[in-house]
């Protein structure tokens, strides 16, 4: 329920694109994230690249993104 909430709010804020790399204290986000459209997931290889391809994918495209 809760990750369905966070995934709703980013969602509202205009968010289309997560960075992330999946791991145990995020599976529930995960699962949740998987079973929807509207916010698509691009794997990274490491927490910190995540956070440097959300930046770069925001200032090159002008929308907002984030990073799990």
């Amino acid at each position: 329920m809760t990750a369905e909430m966070v995934l709703r709010a980013l969602k509202d804020q205009g968010v289309e694109v997560i960075f992330g790399y999946p791991g145990a204290p995020c599976c529930r986000f995960y699962d949740a994230l998987f079973k929807q459209n509207a916010i698509r997931h691009i794997l990274v290889r490491h927490e910190q690249a995540a956070v440097h391809a959300a930046e770069g994918y925001a200032r090159s495209t002008a929308r907002s993104a984030a990073c799990s």
